[in-house]
């Protein structure tokens, strides 16, 4: 393989695209029968989500779709990563569909058709309906039964506009920070043993989703996870440390990416969690190691790993002065997203990975003057694009970048203060304002190669 240089146009088949996901956007809450979600109920706790902020209007992606559609494709953008609201579908998480919910969702695809943008959807982006928290949430197996009827059901009636299909968002997030950490919705703090059980259920979940896909998809259809990976960048190029941060990254990735290839959770997981280890059931991971077709993995930040004394592993606290964005765990390391990637093809074999979030959220990005001039986070994908032309270069098979993401929106417990969008919104009057972020990626999609 020739070498490439930044200088050289990325490859044809290669996707460029940007991703949100419902919650986060769509607003419209309790409209046409939608459910409750955990989410609604827990921003409505106070002290879970900053300034006692919402989702029930967000960006009214749910009455402004077609007009955020034309504003993508003026910006040359052809993919679009979203998410179905599970509640919107389900509003008690299981039972007869709501016909309002999956006829949002048709005219949606059909808005992206018409726009000549291709849809790339999640069927679970943490969302999940109250109801069935109710009833125990992913600590419990009926979670689960519940969830394979809504992805059943989700890809027989929307197959006709979606040929790429994405099971879960990141894993870790609502099971280890939602069940056990207490961050995320519904913010609970269970023991080890109940939070290793929801992420088996979320394993399950996964692998009843690839099912659904390969029954009811069209005959083209191509689905996989979207996993948020913890990511291991060594210290320095050398073969002690880049064995020092792939055994690193094995240990760190067993529970999910370990256990889905590997056919089972590992000995040395296993005895590392002891009596914590969730409870399996025969057959179990026929469903969750069946193969997909490519691997999303969410990229933001990493830990910098060297081998010990020793040779092993050793992970290296970050200075008070390391540069980092306004979210206080997202620290700036490019090559994160060069190492990720990597060492999942060099493990478990990927012959296709989509780097299906990749962004940065600051605080205070005012409009001025009609702009937002927000050269720090034109600079971090920058930096980040240029690890992804190396990876090219080595061989690695990335396959498309998905930027986080297209708009401003309701950013978690972090509400609307933290602004990852390329796009702003003032949530008071729903304008839209590409940043100079947004014209930039425009200008780099355009000419397809780093500017």
């Amino acid at each position: 393989m020739s070498p490439l240089t930044y200088a050289s146009p990325f490859p044809d088949h290669f996707v460029f695209g940007v991703a949100a996901a419902s919650a986060q956007i769509e607003g419209a809450a309790f409209t046409d029968g939608k459910g409750e979600s955990i989410w609604d109920r827990f921003a409505r706790v106070p002290g879970s989500v900053h300034n006692g902020d919402t989702l029930d209007t967000a960006c009214d992606h749910y009455h402004r779709f077609d007009e955020d559609f034309a504003l993508m494709a003026s910006m040359g953008i052809r993919h679009y990563r979203l998410s179905i609201a599970w509640p919107r579908i389900f509003p008690q998480g299981r039972g007869e569909p709501n016909p309002a919910g999956l006829d949002f969702y048709r005219r949606l695809l059909a808005s992206l058709h018409r726009h000549g943008i291709t849809p790339w959807v999640t069927l679970f982006h943490w969302d999940l309906p109250q109801a069935l928290e109710d009833e125990g949430g992913w600590t419990v197996r009926s979670t689960v039964e519940a969830f394979a009827h809504y992805a059943d059901t989700v890809v027989k009636a929307l197959s006709p506009w979606v040929r790429h299909w994405i099971t879960l968002n990141e894993i870790r997030c609502f099971t280890w920070l939602a069940y056990g950490v207490g961050s995320k919705a519904p913010g609970r703090r269970e023991p080890e043993q109940v939070v290793n059980q929801t992420i088996h259920h979320a394993l399950l979940a996964h692998g009843l989703a690839v099912r659904a896909v390969r029954l009811h998809g069209s005959d083209d259809a191509q689905v996989g996870l979207t996993d948020n990976c913890d990511v291991a960048v060594p210290v320095t190029e050398t073969p002690a440390d880049i064995a020092a941060a792939t055994a690193w990254f094995v240990q760190k990735n067993a529970h999910i990416l370990g256990a889905i290839h590997g056919g089972g959770y590992s000995a040395e997981y296993l005895a590392r969690v002891g009596d914590a280890a969730p409870h399996v059931e025969p057959g179990d991971f026929d469903l969750i190691s069946l193969p997909t077709d490519h691997l999303g993995l969410n990229i933001y930040t990493a830990t910098y790993v060297r081998a010990g004394a020793d040779g092993r592993p050793e992970a290296l606290s970050l200075p008070a002065n390391y540069p980092r964005a306004d979210s206080p765990w997202l620290n700036l390391v490019p090559q994160a997203i060069y190492w990720a990637p990597r060492m999942c093809r060099e493990l478990y074999g990927h012959r296709s990975i989509l780097i299906t979030e990749n962004g940065c959220g600051y605080d205070a990005e005012p409009v001025e003057g009609g702009e937002v001039i927000d050269l720090h986070r034109r600079d971090y994908v920058r930096n980040h694009l240029r690890e992804v032309h190396r990876a090219l270069a080595d061989g690695v098979p990335i396959d498309g970048y998905f930027l986080w993401s297209f708009i401003d929106n309701f950013e978690w417990e972090d509400g609307y203060a933290r602004r990852f969008g390329i796009v702003h919104c003032d949530f008071e009057t729903q304008v839209r304002t590409p940043k100079l972020s947004a014209r930039w990626y425009a200008e780099v999609i355009r000419h397809r190669r780093i500017l």
